[in-house]
């Protein structure tokens, strides 16, 4: 028969992590990789309202985004409480949207420069006065494909 001991605990082995430092970088080059960085900084609050029939543009990089709504708390001592339009990261006047549209075209290949659409991401409490206003100069521009970004409503 054999005997049983029963001398002491064993101590556990140490852990290997000798191949700790792969591993992190490896996770570090795949969230590299796999991020994109958002272009433009938001300077004014935008909940954009909800739709039913929701479809998906096919090339964001064909995408020129005016934004619309109320500055955020720290612009409004300078800008006030209501509805302000931004291109790229600064606010503007419905003025500057024929420039805007004028320097999104020049940015691209001549090739793709007709098939440029104009998002309009307004939040849901902006009064359609403004939203008009911009349509006149996206006209004045021949900025005639226009996209208004919506969220799908929940069923």
């Amino acid at each position: 028969m054999s005997k049983f001991r029963k001398d002491g605990k064993k101590d556990l082995p140490a852990i290997s992590t000798a191949s700790l430092p792969d591993i992190v970088f490896m996770l570090l080059f795949f969230f590299m990789v796999a991020t994109t960085m958002r272009e433009v900084d938001l300077n004014v609050d935008i909940m954009v309202p909800e739709a039913k029939e929701v479809t998906k543009l096919e090339k964001k990089d064909l995408v020129s985004n005016i934004y619309v709504g109320v500055p955020m708390r720290k612009f409004q001592k300078t800008f006030g409480t209501e509805p302000r339009i931004q291109l790229n990261d600064q606010f503007a006047t419905v003025e500057d949207i024929q420039a805007f549209i004028a320097s999104e075209r020049e940015s691209r290949k001549e090739e793709l420069r007709n098939k440029l659409t104009t998002s309009l991401k307004v939040d849901q409490y902006t009064k359609m006065g403004i939203v008009t206003d911009i349509k006149q100069e996206l006209r004045k521009a021949s900025s005639l494909k226009l996209n208004y970004s919506t969220r799908q409503t929940a069923e």
